[in-house]
């Protein structure tokens, strides 16, 4: 069987044909304000419909393209939504797909942290209907094109944990991409406030401050704040926006945040 994952949300949370999608990403890339930053190591982008949180995530990917044609891989870290589990799940999917094309997975390094056990387990259930790292895709597939991917989703797990058997397979070529949206469902003000708690524990790389913010990926997030303690990387906030800047509507919001780790 050439098990290559297909998109489940294209046409949803971002366009479904190529060049819709291609003329998106493009345009999104190139609004940023942020430039291409050399010496990039990791990021944090939103996962949100693009109509909601494209141009945040074009802030962290715009940064990552500094790598275009360099980087090794891209570790992709992801929160699961929909299928509670303990550990951190990979699934030896040849590749992912999406209107852009595929996206190849590193399957070796992907058996390596298999093979060390915990918290890493083979698990495909998580992988099937989640939209946390489908989403990233396209960006990378226009920032960084023929990179390959090393995607992770998270269930219940010590992110210092997770970050301690990451740190041997990192290289200096390798990147590491967390996907997480900030809080949900306050209005405007509130969402705000607890957001700018957050982002201020996570410029202070306060590992364990991120795991306990409200963000859906506070687990991945947070072993992107470990490894970067460890290594030395420093953060950036690169954009902060909430879901109201986009569609109005200020009771309800989505915050979104994009963050450079710079080694």
């Amino acid at each position: 069987m050439d098990l290559v994952r297909p998109p489940q949300v294209a046409g949803y949370f971002y366009p479904g044909e190529k060049a819709a999608l291609e003329e998106e990403v493009e345009a999104l890339l190139a609004g940023a304000r942020t430039p291409p930053l050399p010496g990039v190591r990791g990021v944090l982008s939103p996962h949100a419909g693009y109509a909601y949180a494209g141009r945040v995530m074009a802030e962290a990917f715009r940064a990552l393209s500094a790598w275009r044609g360099k980087a090794r891989r891209v570790f992709l870290l992801g929160p699961s939504h929909f299928v509670a589990f303990p550990g951190v799940a990979f699934f030896p999917y040849r590749a992912w797909r999406t209107p852009l094309g595929e996206v190849a997975v590193d399957l070796e390094g992907g058996r390596r942290l298999l093979g060390q056990g915990a918290p890493f387990r083979a698990y495909r259930e998580p992988f099937l209907e989640e939209h946390s790292l489908e989403v990233l895709l396209p960006f990378l597939q226009v920032a960084l094109p023929q990179t390959p991917i090393l995607p992770l989703l998270f269930g219940e797990v010590d992110p210092g944990e997770v970050a301690e058997a990451l740190l041997p397979e990192l290289g200096p070529k390798d990147l590491v991409v967390a996907s997480s949206d900030l809080s949900h469902y306050h209005p405007d003000p509130v969402a705000r406030r607890l957001d700018a708690k957050t982002l201020k524990r996570a410029l202070a790389l306060d590992a364990e401050g991120v795991a306990q913010g409200e963000a859906c990926g506070r687990l991945p997030w947070s072993t992107l704040t470990a490894l970067a303690r460890a290594l030395g990387w420093k953060p950036r906030l690169l954009a902060y926006a909430t879901s109201a800047e986009a569609r109005g509507g200020r009771e309800r919001v989505v915050g979104y945040g994009a963050l450079a780790y710079v080694g």
